[in-house]
């Protein structure tokens, strides 16, 4: 099986980023059980990359957070399931050069392979464009999650923000009900439904597992009571 061009899929366009070595966007994409010339040492350069990126940008924005909350606001920024957003966000699954394992079990869609699909690519644009092309890239990325962060709420997932809101407020809890299971056991879709009844508001939070789901579900909700 040979890897498709970079320049004809979609995600090349996406980035926002033109790459000198095409090369370096197709490893980028490789997973190690489709190839030995696959995106793992590009994943950690990415990563280091990354991580640094954003302790910048956090250093500049928040110059009174001391050390261990601006540690907190990164890792809450780099975890997986936020690299796992953002790279569906840009479709990076449907350019992903897997195994016929990983194919089976719909690896395209495993939060752990599309994090580090993204961290791959960060790590391939740095090398093909230098930091300032890495740096742009990872702006561009993050630019609404770096603009949406609060140092007040730290570290608190979006259920648990709005549990807290809902108590300030006196209101009942929301109910969280699974409305939808898709796919094979093995790389199911969860549909969940977040209600607050006394603010008139269902939203419905789709992921890789419920617990996933939920927590996106919550955050439209929170998006809602924020509008």
């Amino acid at each position: 099986m040979t890897p498709v061009s970079p320049s004809k899929e979609p995600i090349a366009g996406r980035l926002g980023y033109s790459f000198k070595n095409l090369g370096l966007l197709a490893q980028a994409l490789t997973h190690r059980s489709f190839s030995a010339n696959n995106n793992e040492r590009l994943e950690f350069l990415g990563d280091g990359a990354l991580n640094f990126i954003i302790a910048n940008q956090l250093y500049n924005r928040f110059n009174k957070l001391p050390e261990g909350d601006l540690s907190r606001l990164r890792a809450q920024l780099v975890k997986e399931s936020t690299l796992c957003e953002i790279a569906q966000n840009l479709n990076v699954g449907e350019s992903l050069k897997l195994g016929e394992g990983e194919l089976k079990s719909a690896g395209w869609r495993r939060p752990s392979i599309l994090a580090d699909a993204l961290e791959a690519i960060v790590g391939a644009v740095y090398i093909d464009g230098g930091y300032k092309a890495a740096e742009t890239l990872v702006l561009k990325l993050f630019q609404d999650k770096l603009k949406d962060i609060d140092p007040k709420i730290i570290g608190k997932d979006a259920k648990s923000q709005l549990q807290e809101y809902l108590q300030s407020k006196k209101m009942d809890l929301p109910d969280y009900n699974v409305v939808l299971i898709e796919g094979e056991a093995h790389a199911q879709t969860f549909k969940v439904a977040c209600e607050i009844k006394a603010l008139s508001i269902s939203t419905i939070g789709d992921g890789t597992s419920r617990r996933i789901a939920e927590q996106r579900a919550a955050q439209l909700v929170l998006e809602r009571i924020n509008q």
